[in-house]
Parts: structure tokens; C-alpha cells; sequence
């Protein structure tokens, strides 16, 4: 239709022109040509006026000729008459020749220009032409475009529904590994109950056994001791001294009792106790005390709180201003996502909250009078986002996320600034060096980057050897935690590991004290660790009962000023230790309904908040 329309527009275009043109150039030609009708008919005047004249000269010589005496006076009259009309009209032809020859220039100059126009009209039909040409080849270049544009949007539909179609596939798959994950853990959960129930119950009977064999030799013992036997040199004497019975503390003896004699035959030997030492190497952290020797030094150490934390070993968090308050309330519980949240960090001036979970968002909240009330989302994570950490001026907050790659928004108008991608798995940990032109990010493919975000490229790669799940960073040293049950010490200028420090399970989480003297760590031993920064040894151990570390990113924290410990259990609940005492301080179990994942002091000290597997976080206090 607009083919035919333009077309129609053309030709009237032309027809209009012609028009004009017959218009203006028809005026001068009608001039010329009533001029030239009048030269004409003054012509064939003049002609008939000649005949007339001849005529008229014909019939007066005749007339002269018949009578030359009587009419010689008219005759001269005559003559003069005739003459001067002669004159007169010679004159008129005079004029008529002169209008004519100047009527002949003007056709002359009129049949120029009409060249002239001629050729201007055969020229701009050329063009006229070649402009058809071009419009045909542009229309034709117009429908090509066209059918270009549809193939594209068509393309495009189908892209878009294959993304849609992908999109929704990669939630189902999402959610369905978010509950295999989780049935896999409730079933390594109940395989290691049933393991333990199983080791007790084997470790009960063995301690039956053993106090039924020790009871049945003492009765032995005894009935022998009654009868008096002659010393023959052929028998065998043997000195029982028996020690703790067990835990029943059954069998003891008298450091005063006699000694027996008795025949080698005649004593019952000591049960093996190759059953309790294989249980031990199963489960390594079931502890059996096997009769007749005391508990060994991890048992002693497991059955309290916290070793090495006396006062006078402990040193106090000097410099610390912030009056920190232990949380006992639950302020605020909320849903904080769509789903799993994993990452929860309070800003350094603890104004904002930023939480990041699994449906690929990271929130800002506000705490206003004890509530949390969200302020924004950051957008543009195409998987769940594992760890958070804001810049030290509180204007960037970097996030990592399972789709390989960490960014960067800007706090203020919610933009994203960077996307740092170069890993080939999950990026579970992402942290800031002081000088905040670096970040360090730690992935499930084994190795650290180091980023420069003025040429936003990475600076350095290091192979670790194992997957890392947690990052911290002084001014010059990187420490990562790492699934092989190792802390590494990281050299930023050297790209060396300085040193290691081998824990007891996967380490899950690190945090430092405000002076970076001392690191905590957790791992899946379920056993919240201090290390001394400066002699590089464990200075203090922390657990509890009831205590689990529910996952290998479950995150803990140090306060403000050192002195406490918060960490969360796969049971939701929330335990404070004091680091000056060792002790267990408090145990929040009111907030949460499945295992803690993270956990965030505010700087202020006031607030601590805790998130979990579930979609709520929890903001506690003391309030």
C-alpha cells in the first residue's frame, strides 16, 4: 500500500508541473501568435489595396486615354492623390516589415528558449528516470529490510521463549537441587545420629562387658584369695593392681590389699580393645574411655566449653570505643527473600543491612526504633548470591554469587558497576583489600583472583588446592579457609602461601578482631576456633551442646570489640560465647525454624542480625 501511494504521489507531481509549464509558456506564445495573425491579415490588406490601386490606375489611364483635354485637371489631382497614398501606404509596409522582422526575432529567441526547455524537460525526465530507479531500488532495499526485521523478531520470539523455557528450567533445577540438597543433609544428619546411637550402643555394651568380665575376675580373685594354696616353684605368680573401674567407677581396689597368688591357668586375661579403637578411627569425633586407662587429651578438651581462655592468657580488646550489648531479644523477625538466604553484613556506619539469598538479589535495610524496613534491591545476579561485603566508606557493596562471576553496586542510586567474571565455579567468598581498589574473590574451582577495579581486570591468579569458602584480608596478607580442613596464609606480593594451619574439619567461615591480631574460624567439626595471628597457634576453642555447624558457608562473627563470638546451629539457634571467659554467655533459640546460615554484628554494637536456610532473618538485642 505505501508502494502504491508513493507511486500516485509522483505521477500527480509530473502532471502538476506539465501544467504549470502549459500555463506560463502558453501566455507568451499567444501573444506572439495574435500578433503574427494581425501581420498577416495586414499583409492580405495590403495586398487587396495594391490590386485595387492597379486596378484603379488601369481604369484612369483608360479613361486619360479617351478623354486627355477635358479631364486633365482631375487627372493631376489624381495623380497626387494616388501618389500620396502610395506614400502612405508605403510607409504602413514599411511599419508591417519592421513589426514583422522584430515578430521573427522574438519566434526566433521563443524557439531558443523552447530548445532551451526542451532539453531541460529530456534532462529532468533523465533524472526523473534515475530517481524512479532509486526509489525502485530503494523499495526493493525497503521489503528486503522488511522481511530482514520480521526473520529478526521472529528470532528474536524464539530466543526469548527458548529463554523463558531455559529460565524457568534452571528455577525447577534450582529448586529441585535446593531439596536434594537439603534431603541430603537431613540424611547425612540421620546416618550420623543413627552412627552415633550405633557407636554408643556398641560402646555400652563393650562397657558392660568389660565391667562384667572385671566383676566375674574379682569374684575369681577372691574366691582364690579365701583358699590358702601352697608356693610351688612351677606356678606362676602374677600381681593384679587394679586401677578406675570406668565411668560406673565399679572394682576398685585398696592401695593396702594383699597379694594374690594364683595359677597362670586360673586368670582370666583383659578383653582386647581392638573394637573400641576401630569405632574410634570410624567416628572421629565419638569418644570412648576404655576401662583401665584414662580419657585421652581430645576428650578431655571436648568435654568443656573453651581451653586456653584464662583471663591472664586472654588479652583484652584494647582500642575498641563501641559499648557492644549482648543480644537476649528478638527485635524483628521478617522474610527477607524469596527462598534461602545466605549472607547477611551490616554497613560500617550500621545504618544499612544488606542481606543476599538464592533468588538472586541483594536487599538494603534500614533499622529504624528495632524494625528492619527494606530501602532497595540490587538487581543483575543470574544465580544466588554466597557472600557480601561493603566498601570502609559504605558506598560499594560487593557481592559473590553462583553464577562464576562478583559485582559491584553502588549504594546510592542502586547501580551496578562492575562484573568481575574469570572463574569456572561458584564464587564463594569476595572480599575487599583496605585500600578498596582491590578485591579478593574465592571460588569452588580452587582458586583466588586478585581484581584491580581501575582496569577492572585480574591481576593475579592462585591455584589453592582446594575449594575455598571463606576469604579475610590484612594490608598485606590473604586468608582463605578451604575445604581440605586448611587456613592458608596468602602473600599478596609473592602470590606464595606463607604458611598453613590444618583444623579438624571444613572450614566454613573466617572472621578478624578489630585490631586483625586474631582469626576466628568455624569448620564442620563443629568447633568455633580463635588463632593467635602472632604466635600462629589456636588460642582458644569454642563448642557447646546443641551446637552444629549446618552447612560448608555457614558464617560467625567476632563483635565490634572482640570480646564475644556469635555463631548460628543447624537447629536455629543462636550461640554467644565470651571470649574473656570462655564461656558459653547466651543461647538465642527463638527466631529461626531451620539451620543458621550467617551471622552480622553491628558495628555500633547494638545489633546483631542472623539469617537462615528458611527466607527469614532475624534482628536481635538487648532491648
Amino acid at each position: 500500500m505505501a508502494g502504491r501511494r508513493e507511486e500516485c504521489l509522483w505521477k500527480k507531481h509530473i502532471a502538476e508541473q506539465l501544467k504549470l509549464r502549459d500555463r506560463v509558456q502558453r501566455q507568451a506564445f499567444e501573444e506572439i501568435i495574435h500578433q503574427y495573425n494581425r501581420l498577416l491579415e495586414k499583409s492580405d490588406l495590403h495586398t487587396v489595396l495594391s490590386e485595387r490601386l492597379q486596378t484603379d490606375k488601369y481604369d484612369a489611364q483608360s479613361r486619360h486615354d479617351l478623354s486627355p483635354g477635358s479631364d486633365a485637371s482631375r487627372n493631376d489631382a489624381l495623380h497626387q492623390e494616388m501618389a500620396q497614398m502610395r506614400i502612405k501606404h508605403q510607409e504602413e509596409l514599411t511599419e508591417l516589415h519592421k513589426k514583422r522582422g522584430e515578430l521573427a526575432q522574438s519566434v526566433i529567441e521563443l524557439n531558443n528558449q523552447i530548445q532551451l526547455k526542451d532539453k531541460e524537460i529530456q534532462s529532468n525526465e533523465a533524472k526523473m528516470l534515475e530517481y524512479q530507479q532509486q526509489i525502485s531500488e530503494l523499495q526493493g532495499e525497503c521489503r528486503e529490510l522488511r522481511s530482514q526485521l520480521q526473520d529478526l523478531e521472529r528470532a528474536n520470539q524464539t530466543l526469548k521463549d527458548e529463554y523463558d523455557a531455559l529460565q524457568i528450567t534452571f528455577s525447577a533445577l534450582e529448586e529441585k537441587l535446593r531439596r536434594t540438597t537439603e534431603d541430603n543433609q537431613e540424611l547425612v544428619s540421620r546416618w550420623m545420629a543413627e552412627k552415633a546411637q550405633e557407636a554408643n550402643r556398641l560402646n555400652a555394651e563393650n562397657e558392660k562387658d568389660c565391667r562384667r568380665r572385671q566383676a566375674k575376675l574379682q569374684k575369681e580373685l577372691a574366691d582364690a584369695a579365701k583358699e590358702p594354696l601352697p608356693i610351688d616353684p612351677d606356678d606362676d605368680i602374677e600381681v593384679l593392681s587394679e586401677e578406675g573401674g570406668g565411668k560406673g567407677g565399679t572394682g576398685e581396689a585398696s592401695p593396702n590389699r594383699p597379694l594374690s597368688r594364683t595359677s597362670s591357668n586360673r586368670i582370666s586375661q583383659p578383653p582386647p580393645g581392638g573394637i573400641l579403637d576401630s569405632l574410634s578411627n570410624i567416628f572421629g569425633r565419638t569418644e570412648c574411655v576404655q576401662p583401665g586407662h584414662p580419657p585421652s587429651y581430645s576428650s578431655r578438651r571436648r568435654s568443656v566449653n573453651s581451653y586456653g581462655g584464662s583471663p591472664e592468657n586472654t588479652e583484652t580488646a584494647s582500642g575498641a570505643s563501641v559499648e557492644v550489648r549482648v543480644p537476649s531479644t528478638a527485635l524483628h523477625i521478617f522474610d527477607a527473600h524469596d527462598g534461602e538466604v545466605n549472607a547477611v553484613r551490616f554497613s560500617p556506619g550500621s545504618r544499612l543491612l544488606a542481606t543476599g539469598g538464592m533468588d538472586r538479589r541483594v536487599k538494603l535495610w534500614e533499622v529504624v526504633s528495632g524494625r528492619c524496613e527494606q530501602k532497595g534491591a540490587l538487581m543483575g545476579s543470574n544465580a544466588g548470591i554466597t557472600s557480601i561485603e561493603f566498601d570502609s566508606a559504605g558506598s560499594y557493596l560487593l557481592a559473590a554469587s553462583n553464577d562464576f562471576a562478583s559485582r559491584i553496586w553502588t549504594i546510592d542510586d542502586y547501580r551496578l558497576r562492575h562484573t568481575l567474571t574469570g572463574h569456572s565455579g561458584k564464587v564463594l567468598a569476595a572480599r575487599f583489600l583496605l585500600d578498596n581498589a582491590r578485591i579478593v574473590s574465592g571460588s569452588y574451582d580452587r582458586t583466588l583472583k586478585l581484581w584491580d577495579l581501575r582496569s577492572k581486570v585480574c591481576m593475579k591468579t592462585v591455584f589453592a588446592g582446594s575449594s575455598c569458602n571463606d576469604i579475610v584480608c590484612t594490608e598485606q596478607c590473604v586468608m582463605s579457609g578451604h575445604f581440605d580442613k586448611k587456613v592458608r596464609f596468602w602473600d599478596i606480593r609473592a602470590e606464595s602461601i606463607v604458611r598453613e594451619l590444618e583444623l579438624l574439619g571444613r572450614v566454613t567461615s573466617l572472621d578478624l578482631n578489630h585490631d586483625r591480631t586474631e582469626l576466628l574460624t568455624c569448620s564442620r567439626d563443629d568447633l568455633v576456633k580463635i588463632i593467635d595471628l602472632r604466635s600462629n597457634a589456636v588460642r582458644q576453642t569454642f563448642s557447646a551442646q546443641g551446637f552444629k555447624c549446618g552447612s560448608d558457608w555457614t558464617r560467625v562473627t567476632f563483635s565490634p570489640d572482640g570480646s564475644y563470638v556469635a555463631a548460628g546451629s543447624a537447629e536455629g539457634t543462636l550461640f554467644v560465647w565470651n571470649v574473656l571467659t570462655g564461656k558459653l554467655d547466651r543461647t538465642l533459640d527463638k527466631g529461626h525454624g531451620s539451620a543458621v546460615n550467617s551471622v552480622s554484628w553491628s558495628p555500633s554494637g547494638t545489633f546483631v542480625v542472623s539469617v537462615e536456610k528458611g527466607s527469614k532473618a532475624v534482628l536481635w538485642s538487648d532491648m
